[in-house]
């Protein structure tokens, strides 16, 4: 955008935010008053004044070559305010941190799991700094997001959730466990969950089952949405992760589905993500329902060598879901396929495998 004229109404100025909230109107006005070849109209964070929308609206319709981008970190102030979400009129977009296939050569995966994928932490490599950054950002989630916004009538007891919340990532959610904790009702942890998910600070993965109205019956497990956030209000930003501890394995875990939450939104968004828990007690880390193709059941193993005892649960899926594709995901160096065709694959080329849709070989990198 910097080489195409365009104007930014920026909410988070106080005085300007004053001004559009007193007359609204003044919005229109610019827009019609902009010069011939200024046609885009940047609006941040939309959601402090969401009657400008109709404004957009407006000027939407008046067919004059005008180009919006409507920027936000919450859509719940405009859901809940009834606003115009301008339906058939726009593009809905969502901007995550980094995918570890963007950044190519520059990707190292223990600095990704000590601070996450936002795009600070790869441009500043002082861990120092890296801490202060995502210390920084959860304070001024709870401050500008929650408080300012008036989302939560007492912010200690949700200031306490989130510590719980990140300590629960990639976990079954229990809302019971989680209120004692918090000294809330079960109602309020399952708001609070929804205002992770409505501020996109988090996402739910369903169990699978055969049946859908079984899915909604089963409780769900809840990721917040980079594992750097998510250690930041755990309070372990000072304990780096360390290599085949349970620690780490969790962590890795929660970053590999991560990055498939947000393939899926990029490249599948018609996949269905889920984990399937058996009678028996075995678990799949991850089911993906993928149109027009075969189920995919995922395990992720931090290990950087698979023995028959990681890839259990996959084998005894084989009989159920004949026609299913299995992997492995880990940190094994090179791709193999064993003898009941389960895809054991270095979690980057799983990845690339599953998501661009090839058949998976077992035997030759992408």
């Amino acid at each position: 955008m910097a080489n195409t004229p365009h104007l930014l109404i920026d909410l988070l100025d106080r005085d300007l935010e004053a001004d559009l909230e007193d007359r609204p109107n003044i919005l229109k006005d610019r827009v019609e008053a902009l010069p011939p070849e200024t046609k885009t109209i940047v609006i941040d964070e939309v959601q402090k004044i969401p009657d400008l929308l109709d404004l957009v609206h407006l000027l939407i319709e008046k067919k004059q070559g005008w180009k919006f981008i409507l920027t936000g970190s919450s859509a719940r102030k405009l859901k809940r305010g009834g606003a115009n979400l301008l339906a058939g009129r726009a593009f809905l977009c969502a901007l995550d941190p980094f995918v570890s296939m963007e950044l190519g050569d520059d990707f190292d995966l223990n600095h990704a799991m000590r601070f996450g994928m936002p795009p600070y932490v790869w441009n500043e490599r002082f861990p120092e700094s890296c801490e202060s950054f995502l210390r920084t950002y959860t304070y001024t989630y709870l401050k500008e997001e929650i408080a300012q916004e008036q989302i939560v009538r007492r912010i200690d007891p949700f200031r306490k959730f989130l510590e719980v919340a990140a300590q629960s990532s990639g976990k079954i959610v229990n809302h019971s466990l989680i209120a004692r904790d918090c000294g809330v009702s079960d109602k309020t942890v399952a708001e609070y969950y929804s205002i992770l998910e409505d501020t996109l600070v988090g996402f739910v993965i369903e169990p699978f089952r055969h049946s859908f109205r079984k899915r909604l019956r089963s409780k769900p497990k809840f990721y917040l949405f980079d594992v750097g956030v998510t250690r930041a209000l755990s309070r372990m930003l000072s304990v780096p992760p360390v290599r085949e501890t349970l620690y780490y394995g969790e962590l890795f875990e929660q970053h590999v589905i991560i990055e498939c939450h947000k393939l899926v939104k990029l490249h599948s968004p018609d996949t269905r993500m889920s984990f399937l828990q058996t009678e028996g007690g075995r678990e799949i880390d991850l089911v993906l329902e993928r149109p027009g193709m075969p189920l995919a059941f995922v395990e992720i193993k931090s290990a950087e060598q698979i023995h028959d005892r990681h890839i259990d649960a996959l084998k005894a899926l084989r009989h159920e879901f004949p026609e299913a594709e299995l992997f492995c995901l880990c940190q094994e160096q090179h791709p193999r396929l064993t003898d009941e065709r389960i895809h054991i694959l270095p979690w980057q080329e799983g990845l690339k495998v599953i998501f661009k849709g090839r058949p998976a070989n077992g035997s030759s990198a992408i």
